[in-house]
Order: C-alpha cells, then sequence, then structure tokens
C-alpha cells in the first residue's frame, strides 16, 4: 500500500512539474545563495580567480523515482585587474579581511569580460535530463561602487526516456503512446540570458532560461497523445542586501522569485549569517512547500563546504524524508591574499 501511494504521489509531482506538459521543468536548488550563477549566466568572471563548484541534490529521499540533481560549474575572469595587491590586502591578525573597512573602501570592478562551462544532470523517474552550456558575460562599472554585468549562455541538451521504467499495470503494460522499448533520446539546442547589478552591499539579478521553446515529443501513436509538449522559457528573479552587524558577523537576507507558464509564481526567502571567512548558517523558506536549513565552512583558501536539509509541510513529508542538497567549491587562482570568501558571490 505505501509502495502505491509512493507511485501515486510521484505521478502527481511528475505531471506538475512539467516534465511532459508545459510547466517547470528546471530542477530546485536550495543553496541558490551559494552559486547563483548556476541560474544566471551574467555572474560569468565575477569573481578574481576561478570559481568551480560541484552539487548533488537527493530530493525527497524515500519516494521512489524522486529527482536526483548533479551539476558542475566553472568560470573565470578575463582582463579583471582590480586585484588587491597592497600590503593592506594581506589578512592581518586579528582583523577580518571581509570587515567594515574592507567593505567601507570597496570599489567597482574595472570593465572585464567572463567566460564559463555549466554541465546539468537531472534524473525524475523514467526521465534523465543532461546538458551543458558555454557562458559569456561583459561587466562594466556604473558608478564608483556598482557595477553591471549582462551574460548568455548557448548549449545542447539531451533528454531520455527509460521505456523500461513505464509501467501501466499487467492490463496494458505499455504506454500505448510509447510502443517503442528501450531508452529513447531527443537532443535540442538552447540558451540561457541574465543581468546582474552588484555592490558592497546589495545584488539584484534577472535570467531567463530555456529561452528557446523546443518540442518534447516521444509519442510514436499520434492518437494516444493527449497533448504536445514543450520545453518553456523560466524566469527567476532574485536579489538580496548585506548587513554589517558587527566586524565580524554580516547579515544576507535574499529572495527569489520564479515564474514558468501556467505555473504559478513561486517565492523563496533565505536568510544567510556568516562568521568571518570561517563559516556559515542559514534558512530558507519556500512558499507553500516548507523550510530548509543550511551550513557552510570555509577550509583553508581553496575548498568551500556547504550543506542543506528541506523539510516540507506538505503531504509529500507523509512518504519522503526531506531533500538533502550538498555544495562543493573550489578556488583557483584567488589573487586576494588571506581572504577566502567571494567577494561579490554572497
Amino acid at each position: 500500500m505505501k509502495h502505491i501511494t509512493q507511485v501515486v504521489i510521484l505521478f502527481i509531482v511528475f505531471v506538475l512539474s512539467g516534465l511532459t506538459l508545459s510547466a517547470q521543468q528546471r530542477p530546485h536548488y536550495t543553496q541558490y545563495i551559494i552559486n547563483n550563477y548556476a541560474l544566471n549566466p551574467a555572474l560569468t568572471g565575477i569573481e578574481n580567480y576561478t570559481d568551480i563548484k560541484l552539487s548533488h541534490r537527493r530530493q525527497w529521499t524515500g519516494l521512489d523515482g524522486a529527482p536526483v540533481t548533479t551539476y558542475l560549474t566553472w568560470h573565470t575572469p578575463i582582463g579583471k585587474s582590480d586585484y588587491k595587491t597592497s600590503a593592506t590586502s594581506f589578512d592581518i591578525e586579528g582583523e577580518n579581511p571581509l570587515g567594515k573597512r574592507y567593505w567601507q573602501e570597496y570599489t567597482a570592478s574595472p570593465a572585464h569580460h567572463g567566460i564559463g562551462m555549466q554541465l546539468f544532470n537531472d534524473q525524475i523517474g523514467p526521465f534523465n535530463d543532461f546538458s551543458v552550456y558555454a557562458t559569456y558575460a561583459y561587466h562594466m562599472p556604473l558608478g564608483v561602487k556598482t557595477n553591471f554585468s549582462a551574460g548568455i549562455g548557448a548549449g545542447v541538451g539531451n533528454l531520455s526516456l527509460n521505456n523500461n521504467k513505464l509501467f501501466f499495470g499487467n492490463i496494458n503494460p505499455v504506454d500505448p503512446a510509447v510502443a517503442a522499448s528501450g531508452e529513447l533520446k531527443k537532443t535540442r539546442f538552447n540558451a540561457r540570458v541574465g543581468l546582474w547589478l552588484y555592490s558592497a552591499d546589495y545584488f539584484v539579478g534577472l535570467s531567463v532560461l530555456d529561452l528557446l521553446p523546443s518540442k518534447i515529443d516521444f509519442a510514436e501513436n499520434n492518437a494516444a497523445r493527449l497533448t504536445e509538449g514543450k520545453w518553456t522559457p523560466h524566469i527567476f528573479t532574485t536579489a538580496g542586501y548585506r548587513f554589517l552587524l558587527s566586524d565580524d558577523i554580516n547579515l544576507v537576507p535574499s529572495i527569489m522569485v520564479k515564474y514558468v507558464n501556467p505555473v504559478p509564481v513561486q517565492i523563496e526567502g533565505n536568510l544567510k549569517l556568516q562568521y568571518r571567512n570561517d563559516f556559515w548558517i542559514g534558512g530558507t523558506y519556500r512558499h507553500k512547500y516548507g523550510f530548509a536549513g543550511i551550513a557552510g565552512v570555509n577550509v583553508m583558501n581553496a575548498l568551500q563546504l556547504s550543506y542543506s536539509y528541506d523539510y516540507s509541510t506538505t503531504k509529500l513529508n507523509q512518504v519522503s524524508n526531506g531533500s538533502h542538497e550538498i555544495i562543493i567549491g573550489f578556488i583557483l587562482g584567488n589573487k586576494y591574499s588571506g581572504n577566502t570568501c567571494p567577494k561579490n558571490l554572497w
């Protein structure tokens, strides 16, 4: 009975998530504040170093066929010349290198370029979606402390359907719309664009993923097909503000608003509390879904570890054990001596 309940719930979520209809198709990331670049190509090359992040997310653990998402992102600046090379850029014992004095002396980055690469793999039930994007962004100063950037990503995706995982009972064991057995694959080209406004104490972003609508069609029997699926654009808006509570502690509340036609607007709030360059904790509230806790640590000058756990207040909580997401970040070629935290990635 429990197995049947799980299958029914997964089917409902599957339909609502729009993998076969025109609805939400991009995976959810609880820790968007840790890697906004995964959702917005305008952040390409925003830092003074090469930023690499590997993430793995298991959603609704305990539920058969639940989403499993893995991604790898890489981006680096080109022609970025605002490296801190003075004596005051070094880690002074007893002083936080990202304390009040640092943000008071913050200056906008000179105009520069950025390039990057994004690889995503998202699996849910019989579907698996793999995509890879090359990204580019141009950053320009708008004032003494403010930058504006615009970015674009272009790539290719492969959506596959494992028909052997489809089972509709002993009477009709085969989906009448998909007669072939084995794995069916569809390749598509797509693009993403983004804008990003950022300064010492705030950021505002807008991005559109899956910019080029394309069909999702595995059906071989058109008479059995009730509707035609397609990839539809996903619009993300994000904003955050940095409060310096003390020289050692800063607080960053942020919000993300997501719109995918015809799904209602989704709103998510995030709160990140960081101590010096060492570690952070935080929390997330997703409207009409639930809560999440986040914790992370910086190791030495080249490694970041972050973990989140989602708890749903919906009926999904009856058959799942929550969602787990981990991010491992690598910093290569960091020119900020003694500074283990990103300057602009929040």
